[in-house]
């Protein structure tokens, strides 16, 4: 691997203030304003998928479109990792071929893999532990409803200590914003995550979601059986029966509060209808937000001076 490759692989790829910048070349190119013309013109995106997807799959694929550049989908299904070509090799071809490789996957040590045998940069579309492109889509969403400096908010996360959980603790303690989660025992956040997450910033693991959402900002949650946890669903809902955001826990939130959901949302499990299609709703604008994040993403590594 090239020393002059930068991958994104978690938010922790980025510094506060590259963070910062991406944030705001993304809300320029949301409004038009970025000054560029098809500046990915004859680059290529590899796009590996071991998980089912729609807005990763479209945001990016419009994505590089919208930039002049093109993208090519591969699953295990009609591709040669299905048939068990090793990580590395797929690193070390693909590198031959594509400018950059998104991968969205189950274990995160294969997208490190990954990383460790490309020549060309490698994103996190998604992994058990880290889902760093939706905290993109959702701090830009925030961004836009509170402004730049976001320091002095604060967010609840309601429900599973999952991968989009372990980003909001990666993005509490890299932007500085106070970060409040709310899960069931027996579902907590990724412990290292966690740990160095409440060693660096203002975060603050409880039970009860009406604690965590008092005075909050932003209010989120995600689905309580993600991708490859279907068979615990039985057990998964009785564990978060109390952990539904309905009118009742939102309005001990701000007056100002804002909803996010990364979906696919089940109306009815850890929101309800009158939430998610609601006033406070931004589920619609955030995901939206991953094509404008995620093109920002694309040109910062992308266009970096080579050597």
């Amino acid at each position: 691997m090239s020393p002059s490759v930068r991958h994104f692989l978690s938010l922790r790829d980025l510094s506060p203030s590259e963070l910062s910048g991406l944030l705001e070349s993304a809300s320029r190119a949301k409004l038009g304003r970025d000054g560029t013309d098809r500046p990915l013109a004859g680059k290529t995106l590899g796009m590996i998928f071991n998980k089912h997807s729609t807005r990763t799959r479209v945001s990016f694929e419009v994505g590089m479109f919208q930039l002049g550049g093109h993208a090519v989908f591969l699953s295990d299904r009609d591709s040669q990792m299905g048939r068990g070509e090793t990580v590395p090799d797929t690193a070390r071809v693909l590198s031959r071929y594509v400018d950059a490789i998104m991968i969205r996957t189950f274990a995160h040590a294969e997208a490190e893999e990954l990383a460790a045998h490309a020549s060309v940069p490698v994103i996190n579309g998604l992994t058990d532990l880290l889902h760093p492109c939706q905290l993109l889509a959702d701090l830009l969403t925030v961004r836009e409803e509170f402004g730049a400096a976001l320091d002095s908010l604060t967010v609840a996360w309601i429900g599973d200590g999952n991968n989009v959980a372990n980003s909001w603790l990666n993005a509490a303690a890299l932007l500085g914003f106070e970060l409040r989660l709310a899960v069931p025992e027996g579902y907590d956040p990724d412990p290292g995550t966690l740990e160095r997450a409440s060693r660096e910033g203002k975060v603050r693991l409880v039970r009860d979601p009406r604690e965590a959402v008092e005075g909050a900002h932003v209010v989120t949650t995600d689905t309580w059986a993600s991708m490859g946890q279907e068979a615990e669903s039985e057990t998964r809902s009785e564990a978060f029966r109390n952990y539904c955001v309905d009118a009742a826990l939102l309005g001990r939130a701000r007056s100002e509060a804002i909803f996010l959901h990364c979906l696919p949302a089940y109306r009815g499990k850890e929101v309800t209808a009158e939430v998610l299609d609601g006033p406070r709703s931004r589920v619609l604008g955030e995901a939206e937000n991953r094509l404008h994040a995620q093109k920002a993403l694309l040109l910062f590594l992308l266009r970096r001076p080579k050597g």
